[in-house]
């Protein structure tokens, strides 16, 4: 009778053991994005700070990190992120922009141009309508990023619209791809992480991506020029660290806060670094004997026109309210 007991007791101390170690268990939430993970990509760095200051907090919350696509290939990022199947992700909004149709502003030729102006525009109009529409999907922002972009070419440097006619290029999005497409380009339609291979084997003479991304996937090894951005920077792309809704809406009210304050502090990282990543691209491209030009202000004009007549026209209208949502972006000071 007293073993039994004592059979009973321990069993009933195991049993409060484990539904001790049941309620302290973390939330574990997963972060996927498609950029090299561990070689100093900003981005990945941005989910990286959230990642370690959840851990730290205290809050019973952990992040996974999934970096280089091994998680979601990046155009199922978005989807992901809606339905509740990927908790946090950084990717270019634009990538949602067949869900989406206005997020394709947020990579619009000569929208931004510097990045003094798109930190202006982070607080503007513009971006209030963009992340009303980003929460009406069912996504948070925690973290603002714009990074500028450049083309490179494995042929010649690509100055004004003449230089592209005839080649291959890849485009990050569609307002892109219907500017140099205008400018007589033909458009190859694949993800960052895929735009070496087509380098290398022909399928692409020409990309544009951000200049991070120049740098993360080493184009350097081939082209023979690139575009920098400069002073006239053509190419700006918003590139946020989001979040499922259905994920935040499950964490209490600490891990919610945790994981705000550390966004902020993901984006105030990514402000510093921005401008940097501009110059670091010229230097690895110069150190790699790859030529490096920026645009002249009649150069710069030169693409606005075309953009005006392609990029701007198909946007104002294929998408309601698309022409007030770019006026508003260029009505920034």
């Amino acid at each position: 009778m007293m073993k039994s007991r004592w059979l009973a007791m321990g069993a009933a101390l195991a049993a409060a053991a484990l539904a001790g170690f049941a309620v302290a268990a973390p939330t574990v939430l997963r972060a996927s994005h498609q950029f090299p993970g561990g070689r100093g990509d900003v981005r990945d760095e941005m989910v990286q700070i959230i990642a370690r200051d959840a851990k730290a907090a205290g809050v019973d919350l952990e992040v996974q990190v999934y970096p280089g696509a091994s998680l979601f290939k990046p155009n199922e990022q978005w989807n992901a992120l809606v339905n509740g199947q990927l908790d946090i992700s950084s990717f270019p909004l634009d990538y949602a922009s067949g869900k989406v149709r206005a997020f394709g502003a947020t990579l619009m030729p000569g929208l931004v141009r510097s990045h003094e102006r798109a930190a202006r525009v982070n607080g503007s109009p513009f971006m209030k309508d963009i992340k009303a529409q980003i929460d009406k999907a069912g996504v948070i922002v925690l973290a603002d990023a714009w990074l500028a972009g450049a083309i490179a070419s494995k042929k010649a440097c690509i100055r004004t619209p003449d230089d592209i006619k005839g080649l291959k290029v890849r485009s990050a999005g569609p307002t892109f791809a219907a500017m140099w497409q205008a400018a007589g380009a033909s458009i190859v339609s694949i993800p960052s992480n895929e735009v070496y291979n087509a380098l290398q084997t022909g399928v692409a003479d020409a990309t544009d991506t951000s200049t991070g991304s120049f740098v993360s996937f080493r184009i350097y090894e081939q082209v023979k020029c690139i575009t920098a951005p400069g002073d006239n920077a053509l190419w700006f792309m918003y590139e946020p660290v989001l979040m499922s809704k259905k994920a935040f809406s499950r964490l209490n009210r600490k891990q919610q806060d945790v994981l705000l304050a550390a966004g902020k502090k993901s984006e105030a990282y990514f402000a510093k670094e921005a401008k940097g990543l501009d110059d670091e691209m010229v230097k690895v491209f110069k150190d790699h004997k790859v030529e490096v030009v920026t645009l002249t202000p009649a150069e710069y004009q030169q693409w606005i026109k075309v953009a005006q007549r392609s990029s701007y026209d198909e946007f104002a209208k294929e998408v309601p309210d698309g022409k007030k949502l770019i006026d508003a972006a260029l009505s920034v000071k």
